[in-house]
């Protein structure tokens, strides 16, 4: 079971880094942590999260302190999450880059989970990392955790600002024994333990700010390639396959529920089983792929509202237009006009 839960070896960039920097043998400590040198060469594929969890505090051992986790996401680089990196960093906003992490979080790893929700005048990132069964223990240890959150920040720095910070960083793991400073010094806000949630909280209003590095071209590009591999990560996830081909064919028409079964090779009461238990549907499925495809379409400008149309798979900009006004209270040439697509 501790190899079931895995991450992108995408993390061995950043630590590789700080490892070389800092005089860590690499070859010596994968050994140790019993990691495969070929993890160096393929950024695609898995590592154990627990052979992760040891490297960390190998090398937290190494150099005899305990802020390894900081060095590492300040050697952030996109391509360690994969296309998702690139992605999030072509972002509107960073609203929507840490909605994209959330849904996208088992390309990075499958050991938590990921949720964003807005409380007053905040954004709350709420990481919920899984147990074992037979133990309860997290299967990510605090390091981990740090690590994770510190790269959250970093990254949201590249974004943003050089000096940006959240307004506090809770971890739901007692306070350590060592001293913290390191982590108030880094997230430059309050850091709270024994918190019942593993949290960022940001401001609302500063991550719904129009970030100039955004290209929905290029977001949309790369949620194509996060879709196709994330069906090649797990094939029985049913909701990122039939997605990944509905991207494929949208512009020839919206496929059916009975195309898509037949490509699957079930039936479609079978189908219909199968999304029913994982809590969706096709129409929805589809309804969701349509309307995220749309709005990043919708601020190229160079589109037409036809084509744009075209593209989500609508036989007539009748069609769009009251889909569209279903998803925004708007039609699509009103929400153009009215600057919300700036």
């Amino acid at each position: 079971m501790q190899d079931y839960y895995s991450t992108l070896t995408g993390w061995m960039i950043p630590v590789s880094r700080v490892m070389d920097a800092h005089g860590i043998d690499i070859s010596k400590a994968l050994k140790e942590c019993e990691i495969s040198q070929d993890v160096m060469k393929d950024q695609e594929s898995r590592i154990a999260a627990e052979k992760l969890n040891n490297l960390l505090e190998y090398c937290n051992k190494a150099l005899n302190r305990h802020d390894f986790s900081v060095l590492v996401a300040e050697q952030f680089h996109p391509g360690m999450f994969h296309a998702l990196g690139y992605a999030m960093m072509s972002s509107n906003t960073l609203y929507d880059a840490l909605e994209r992490i959330a849904h996208y979080k088992r390309v990075v790893s499958n050991t938590c989970q990921l949720i964003n929700y807005e409380r007053n005048e905040h954004l709350v990132f709420d990481m919920n990392v899984f147990t074992y069964e037979s133990t309860n223990r997290p299967i990510l240890p605090l390091e981990s955790v740090e690590t994770f959150l510190a790269t959250i920040i970093r990254f949201s720095r590249e974004l943003v600002s050089t000096d940006f910070a959240p307004l506090k960083v809770c971890f739901a793991y007692p306070t350590p024994s060592h001293d913290v400073t390191y982590l108030s010094d880094f997230f430059n806000c309050e850091v709270e333990f024994n918190a019942s949630h593993t949290s960022i909280v940001f401001d609302l209003k500063q991550t719904k700010e129009k970030l100039m590095c955004g290209n929905p071209l290029i977001t949309s590009s790369h949620e194509k390639m996060l879709d196709d591999f994330m069906a090649r990560v797990d094939k029985n996830d049913l909701s990122h396959v039939i997605k990944s081909k509905i991207f494929e064919l949208l512009p020839l028409g919206a496929p059916s529920q009975t195309e898509i079964a037949e490509y699957l090779g079930m039936s479609l009461r079978n189908l219909q089983r199968k999304l029913h238990d994982q809590g969706t549907s096709y129409k929805e499925i589809l309804e969701s792929t349509r309307k995220k495809l749309a709005m990043n379409y919708i601020v190229q400008k160079h589109l037409s509202l036809s084509e744009i149309g075209y593209l989500v798979g609508f036989s007539s900009v009748g069609n769009f237009n009251r889909a569209f006004k279903r998803w925004t209270t708007q039609t699509p040439g009103d929400y153009r006009q009215s600057g919300n697509s700036n």
